[in-house]
Parts: C-alpha cells; sequence; structure tokens
C-alpha cells in the first residue's frame, strides 16, 4: 500500500458519505437557498493558509461551509432554468471519471474514453433520430454544440464562397446574414459574437401565436438576396413555452437557397426519443446541425452538451488540429478533431452510464413523464385563487401569472391597462419571492410578451406525483397568505 492511498480513502469515503447525506435529505431540505451572500462569503473567503490541511478535512470544511448556498436542484422539486438532475449510474460514472482522470482528446489518452465517445455518439443520433452519417462531438453545454455547429456552418457557407476561412479569417470575408425568430435564445447569439459572425448580421423574423417562425416572413427574407451566405436558426423547443419551429416546411425553404439550417434543441430535441413527441420533430432530420444539452433531459452531471453536423467533412476541417507531438490513431476517432476543446473531461462516461441505465424505452418514459408532471403542475396551480394559465404546456414547460388580490375584485381598480398590468407583474414576482421562501419549491420568473410569468420547467428524473401535489399545496397556502 502505498502512502497516498489511505488519504484516498479516507476522504473518497468523507465525499461519499457527504453525498449520500445530500441526496437522502432533498426531500426534507429547502430546495431554495436559506444563507445570504454575506454568510456565504464570510465562511468561504478564508485566508489561504501557508500550511496545507488533510484531505478529509478539507472536504469536511467543504461541505459544512457551502451549506444553505445549495440549490435543491437535484431534487424533484426544482422547476428553474431548465436544469435537469443526475441519474444515479451517471452519478457514479462521473465520480470513476474524476478518479481515472483521462483527457479524453485523442485516443492515444484514453482508448477506452475514446471507444466509450463513439459510441454514445451512435446511440444518440438513433434515440435522436437524427442521420446516422452524422459527426458529432461532446462539449461542455449547449452554448459550446452551438459554436462548434456554426463553426462548420461558417466553414462550409464561406468554402462554397471560394474563402478559406480556417486560413484567411473573418477580416474580408463576405458577410454571413443570419435568420432566426424573435424567440431564439441568447446562447445562439452568443455563438454568433464569439465566431465573429457580427451580432448585427442576426435578423429577427416574426413568430406566429404558437412562437414558430412563420414560412412566409423567413422566404420573403432568404427572397431579398438570393446569393448571400446564409445561416438559419430553428427552435425545437424555446425557452418559455417549449415551442417547436414548422421544419417540415422550413426547412426546405431553407434549402431552396442554399442556406444552412441550423436546430437549438437544447431540451426539445429530446422529443424526437418519445413516441408520443416525435411528432414535434418531424422532419428535424433534414437539417445540416443540431445542438442540444446532456445535462437537461439526459439527466447526467454537469457538463455536458451534444452537436450534430451533417457535413462531417466541413465539422472536421473547422476544428481540427495537427501537432508533431500528438499521437493520432489512423483507425480510431480522434476527439479534438470534432470539438473546440483541447483537454478535456471524459464526460462521455457519465452519458453512456445515463443511457444504458435508461435504455430507449426509459429516455422516452423520463421524457413523457416530464411533460406530465408539466402539466399537472401548469394547469393545478393556474386553477388556485389569484393565478392563471399563460401558457399550458406543449411539453415540459408552462407559463403561470398571479394576479394582484384587490385589483382582482375591482377589476382595474381605477388603474389604467398599463398600470393594472404592472402591478399584476409585481405581484407575479412577489409571489414567486414567497415560493422561495417557503423552500417547498424552486421556479424562475420571465417577462413573455410583455407580461411577467412564473416559468414551469420540469426535467427531473426524481419528480414525482407526491412531489407535484406537495407544490401545489405550497403555492395554494403562499397565495391564501
Amino acid at each position: 500500500m502505498t502512502k497516498l492511498e489511505p488519504d484516498f480513502r479516507n476522504t473518497l469515503d468523507s465525499a461519499f458519505t457527504r453525498a449520500v447525506t445530500h441526496l437522502e435529505n432533498l426531500d426534507q431540505t429547502s430546495v431554495a437557498a436559506t444563507v445570504d451572500l454575506a454568510t456565504l462569503r464570510g465562511r468561504i473567503n478564508k485566508p489561504l493558509a501557508r500550511a496545507g490541511l488533510s484531505p478529509d478535512q478539507v472536504i469536511d470544511d467543504l461541505a459544512e461551509d457551502v451549506a444553505g448556498g445549495l440549490l435543491g436542484s437535484a431534487g424533484g422539486r426544482f422547476f428553474g432554468w431548465v436544469i435537469g438532475g443526475a441519474l444515479p449510474a451517471a452519478v457514479g460514472a462521473d465520480w470513476l471519471t474524476s478518479v481515472w482522470q483521462q483527457n479524453s482528446a485523442l485516443y492515444a489518452c484514453s482508448p477506452a474514453a475514446a471507444v466509450v465517445e463513439e459510441t454514445v455518439g451512435a446511440w444518440l443520433k438513433e434515440i435522436l433520430g437524427l442521420p446516422d452519417s452524422a459527426s458529432f462531438a461532446l462539449v461542455t453545454g449547449c452554448q459550446m454544440a452551438h459554436v462548434t455547429c456554426l463553426a462548420a456552418a461558417r466553414h462550409a457557407l464561406l468554402r462554397n464562397r471560394g474563402w478559406d476561412v480556417e486560413s484567411q479569417g473573418m477580416f474580408g470575408a463576405p458577410a454571413i446574414r443570419i435568420l432566426s425568430s424573435t424567440e431564439c435564445h441568447g446562447s445562439f447569439e452568443r455563438a454568433v459574437r464569439l465566431l465573429g459572425f457580427g451580432q448585427s448580421q442576426v435578423k429577427l423574423l416574426p413568430a406566429d401565436d404558437q412562437g414558430r417562425l412563420i414560412p412566409k416572413a423567413l422566404e420573403d427574407e432568404l427572397k431579398k438576396d438570393i446569393a448571400a451566405p446564409t445561416l438559419v436558426l430553428l427552435q425545437a423547443g424555446d425557452i418559455n413555452i417549449g415551442a417547436y419551429d414548422e421544419f417540415e416546411k422550413l426547412i426546405p425553404i431553407a434549402k431552396r437557397y442554399g442556406a444552412w439550417a441550423h436546430v437549438d434543441g437544447a431540451f426539445g430535441l429530446w422529443a424526437g426519443a418519445s413516441p408520443r413527441f416525435r411528432h414535434l420533430v418531424k422532419g428535424i432530420e433534414a437539417a445540416d446541425s443540431w445542438a442540444t444539452d446532456g445535462h437537461k433531459w439526459l439527466n447526467v452531471p454537469f457538463d455536458s452538451g451534444f452537436a450534430f453536423v451533417a457535413d462531417a467533412g466541413a465539422h472536421r476541417a473547422s476544428l481540427s488540429i495537427r501537432a508533431s507531438y500528438l499521437t493520432h490513431a489512423s483507425d480510431a476517432r480522434d476527439q479534438v478533431d470534432w470539438n473546440p476543446e483541447w483537454s478535456r473531461r471524459a464526460r462521455g462516461f457519465p452519458a453512456y452510464a445515463a443511457l444504458r441505465q435508461l435504455g430507449r424505452d426509459g429516455v422516452a418514459a423520463l421524457v413523457e413523464r416530464c411533460c406530465r408532471h408539466a402539466h399537472s403542475l401548469t394547469t393545478r396551480i393556474g386553477a388556485l385563487p389569484g393565478a392563471e394559465v399563460l401558457w399550458e404546456p406543449t411539453i415540459n414547460q408552462g407559463l403561470v401569472r398571479f394576479l394582484d388580490p384587490n385589483l382582482a375584485k375591482t377589476f382595474s381598480g381605477g388603474l389604467s391597462p398599463v398600470e393594472a398590468e404592472a402591478t399584476h407583474d409585481r405581484r407575479t414576482d412577489e409571489v414567486i419571492a414567497a415560493i422561495l421562501s417557503t423552500g417547498e419549491a424552486f421556479f424562475g420568473g420571465t417577462t413573455w410578451r410583455g407580461r411577467r410569468a412564473m416559468r414551469i420547467s420540469v426535467t427531473n428524473w426524481r419528480t414525482t406525483d407526491a412531489d407535484v401535489d406537495r407544490v401545489v399545496n405550497a403555492v395554494a397556502s403562499v397565495l391564501v397568505e
């Protein structure tokens, strides 16, 4: 036995005990944070001593110091920001990933990590209904999945106009026109900035009352300059109401004008795994690229995102790298050729474990169960006195608004419509804050079509019917106070 092994055993035993205690007490502890910023800074921001501490003491101190500052996002009563939980097999594999300490940049760095990642990519394409020939990358999240896909799009669009962007850069390159709907997510805009497209090149087109990009609006805009290299962003589940663009109509329009069609499916792409919801992504396989998260609906630990590109040549050309000191495989997949990261965590292991734990049927059941819970939460909370449903879920995203009780009794209370709406906005934010203060549930707010609302997002495998009942009762108690 080496000298280090007892330290590892004691430290990992301590971490294990703390982890299991946290998981076993999620139903009894507050979903929201219970300590303020000053308290956390006072505990955590210690002077860094010259002498170090034993590793098990570091773990124990860390767990004590962050107590009350962690959200219950691993549990079944967390409904904010489309944050999923973590399946047991995925957590176990994630722990092993840290212990194994593999750099999954190359097959040579970790043959097992490379083959696991290769397998995960194949499984995901099968489950999500994407072309088997598409290339893929495992990245940190949907933000970097967008960057990966758009780098491939940039390469292909400019290559077709005689410009080698990897060699010549963006200065002097033909401007790439970017079209999307008003409902696009901010992570796409950041990808546009990071890749040097320029945010001024983005034009947001109108959506219909279901939050879908209007086909005629897209075609009319494309007609204005048929020669311009163009990128079209489509939505598979927008952040507020889970809206899906009409892929069967929009993708053929984009292709007729030579545009690259990219799909933001951060959570909504997973509808393709469910027989009940697969119709929402009908025609999506004809797109040029797709981006989604694993730490949302697949319920693997942070960080996990997936990028897929139909044009594997463009994907590889935009990102691959060669150096004399690297050992490149001739018959295996080198991950560094397909993603923007060099030294990288072997995040294929948790995704592999999650997919094996669930199986195809389990993934479908998880998606469908979350959608059922979202519908129940939205309609039941919306039916409470002083609440109303703004959007009944199409999938797992719903919106509820809370009305000022004084105005509800007197209609407008003599206020103008604008003033009355502002009063209901304040009431909505107050109720969300009151719910958080109970510790019984976590919801976030949003502004949708000019009105404040409470977003209800269900993506956690742990959410149960009992959780839904408990949360509805908690909201009802807040509304009568």
